[in-house]
């Protein structure tokens, strides 16, 4: 649930941030009391939908891992970022390719003041302080462009993002801005929200939208077509936790060889090439 927030230039500890209740989610402290009150929401009257935070982060940080250890992409854009937890793209990448750039994208004004802070002396990550519904912005943004070249091929990183994006706002028509921007060869990470058509994903939906008149589930047809026009890699797109599972993903929640729980369907990744 990597997010973005309409909140404007200063931290509001009285109006709910979607990136910090994420970050109490996930077992975070950088969040206050009406966060917590959103979060507990969940926990208490949704109990086990927590498993979708945990399940999402598994699979972004399996996603980053398998982008720079079997290809020669070492350029990572990640949209929506959320606040600083374990295991950020950059260092997930850069465990395994010490010269990999990041570039993290948010306006929640808490991320970026933690965001800068965390990465104030890597010298290969920017933060960058734009609404992800304004891609050319991100684009052509000075920090961008100081870190990432659009000549060679850049990992895309839409996760769980794109169900904050409602429809009049065509998410569709940003994962394609992108796929236009990018070279052939480049890659997108994509996690979403999944309708599983149950009251679990009505009152969850319910939840984010009386709160943040955002938080879409879409159905999997729905999901597949933000990536048209992408070659769609396997397995496909799973549920999060079965999307390449490894067992030491037991920090983030790891199924193992159990049943997933119902909320475990709800969210969804898939990883997809440009041609």
């Amino acid at each position: 649930m990597t997010v973005m927030t309409y909140e404007g230039s200063s931290i509001d500890p009285a109006r709910p941030s979607i990136a910090r209740v994420y970050d109490y989610l996930l077992g975070g402290k950088d969040n206050y009391a009406v966060d917590r009150e959103i979060g507990d929401v969940f926990k208490r009257d949704l109990p086990g939908s927590v498993a979708i935070a945990f399940a999402n982060r598994a699979a972004l940080t399996r996603a980053v891992a398998e982008i720079v250890k079997t290809t020669g992409i070492r350029q990572f854009i990640d949209l929506g970022s959320g606040l600083p937890t374990a295991d950020n793209v950059h260092q997930v990448a850069q465990r395994h390719a010490p010269e990999s750039r990041v570039v993290y994208v948010d306006i929640d004004p808490q991320v970026l003041v933690h965001g800068r802070a965390l990465l104030e002396k890597d010298e290969r990550t920017r933060v960058v302080a734009v609404d992800v519904r304004k891609p050319e912005a991100i684009r052509t943004h000075p920090d961008t462009l100081d870190i990432i070249d659009f000549t060679s091929p850049v990992a895309v990183m839409f996760s769980a993002i794109l169900h904050h994006v409602n429809d009049d706002e065509d998410p569709a028509g940003l994962v394609r801005y992108w796929r236009e921007q990018v070279p052939s060869g480049s890659y997108f990470f994509l996690s979403h929200f999944r309708s599983g058509h149950n009251a679990e994903t009505v009152e969850a939906e319910k939840v984010l939208q009386q709160t943040f008149g955002r938080g879409r589930w879409r159905t999997d047809e729905e999901i597949a077509s933000l990536l048209e026009g992408l070659e769609i890699l396997e397995p496909g797109i799973l549920p999060a936790p079965l999307w390449r599972p490894q067992e030491t993903d037991s920090r983030w929640g790891g199924v193992g060889q159990r049943e997933l729980t119902v909320w475990e369907h709800l969210i969804v990744a898939g990883l997809a090439r440009k041609p």
